[in-house]
């Protein structure tokens, strides 16, 4: 009977041993997977804000735009920056239409946001003539329109401002033929978007010239953004706006936290849950040895180093499946980095991010949970022990 208790003994504490890590290898790599795409998200809207961007508080277009470039070409910290104007248009080709986004940028808007590399057929705009623009692919393939042919004219609709009768078609909008010189990938976040010269866009809606919505900014060191927002928002006064990358995408980043938060939540109880195989392995353990404990206990062994000895079992069963664990989950998420076997689509593989913070993270809740249960069912009394 001894051997069988031992055999079932040593059975229940493998199997507490296995739950606990799986437990914590199927935890690092989803929080794994989310710190992959934390870092794809970031890339999909590098061309999307800039480090630091300038509105106007009091209306669309900002006012005192010669001090604030003036300002801006004077601080060291600043690296680049562009004058953008962003508004929504309707674009006809052949009988076909659709509402886009029309931004406007001068010539520098490629060192704050290098979206010229993003072109996959054609060219990035001359900036030569106003009316050459890069289009969106899914915008392209809509319209059907070819790009860099010089008979293939889109035109876009930019409606007017301001009340009376409508005597006449140039009454109501404002409107222009564009030749698209290439096409660029919308990664989601730039869908629908036409990137022209700012002068089309102060064409369309009558602004005078060297006008601006925003203001993007690059940096040379993109961690002082905090302190150099701080440095122009004291230098502008109020009628100006800062955000800063994270600020404009906030929305964005609030979500995927917070499904983070939640799948981090959610392996944090199949943890718990999974302790409770260790506190079986503890029972069973006391069961098992009942009658050596209560020997131990007549020749005057501590009760105090008897519940140490359960407690170091349980503390034993844990580290071992958090060490387990943690090896089986970064062998697993290397095998997906290396091999890219686990795909969201045909061209998408799931996004794995090895991070040193994840492990801490796993460790700790695991440690949490598997000591607290440890430590609980280690109190054993000494009743339970001498009572036949």
């Amino acid at each position: 009977m001894a051997k069988k208790g031992s055999t079932a003994v040593t059975f229940i504490t493998w199997l507490a041993v296995g739950a606990m890590t799986v437990a914590v290898a199927a935890m690092f790599v989803i929080i794994s997977v989310f710190s992959g795409l934390e870092e794809l998200n970031k890339e999909l809207i590098s061309n999307l804000h800039a480090d630091l961007t300038i509105k106007s508080s009091t209306g669309k277009t900002i006012k005192n735009l010669d001090k604030i470039s003036e300002a801006l070409k004077s601080n060291p910290e600043v690296s680049s920056f562009s004058r953008v104007i962003e508004e929504k248009i309707y674009i006809s080709y052949n009988g076909k239409g659709d509402i886009a986004y029309l931004r406007g940028v001068d010539s520098a808007y490629i060192k704050v946001n290098p979206i010229h590399k993003d072109v996959f057929y054609g060219t990035y705009p001359s900036f030569e003539y106003s009316n050459e623009v890069l289009m969106e692919n899914s915008l392209d393939n809509r319209l059907s329109l070819p790009v860099a042919s010089s008979g293939n004219y889109a035109t876009v609709f930019m409606p007017k401002p301001g009340t009376g009768i409508i005597s006449k078609e140039e009454d109501i909008y404002n409107k222009k033929d564009i030749l698209v010189t290439g096409v660029f990938p919308g990664k989601d976040q730039l869908n629908n978007y036409i990137i022209s010269p700012i002068e089309l866009a102060e064409e369309l809606l009558d602004l005078p010239k060297k006008s601006a919505y925003q203001i993007v900014i690059k940096l040379k060191n993109a961690e002082n953004t905090d302190i150099v927002k701080a440095k122009l928002l004291s230098s502008f006064g109020k009628n100006i706006e800062i955000k800063t990358k994270e600020e404009e995408n906030a929305a964005f980043w609030k979500m995927i936290n917070t499904e983070k938060l939640f799948i981090y939540l959610i392996f944090a109880l199949v943890i718990f849950i999974t302790t409770f195989n260790l506190a079986g392995a503890i029972i069973i353990l006391q069961l098992d040895k009942k009658e050596q404990a209560r020997s131990l206990i007549s020749l005057g062994f501590p009760l105090s180093h008897l519940r140490k000895t359960y407690f170091y079992t349980g503390i034993l069963i844990v580290v071992s499946g958090i060490i387990t664990g943690l090896i089986l989950g970064t062998a697993l998420c290397y095998f997906q980095l290396y091999t890219e076997f686990f795909r969201a689509n045909e061209t998408l593989p799931f996004p794995v991010k090895i991070v040193g913070q994840n492990y801490l993270i796993v460790a700790l809740t695991a440690a949490t949970f598997g000591f607290t249960i440890s430590w609980f069912f280690s109190k054993i009394s000494k009743e339970y022990i001498t009572k036949n």
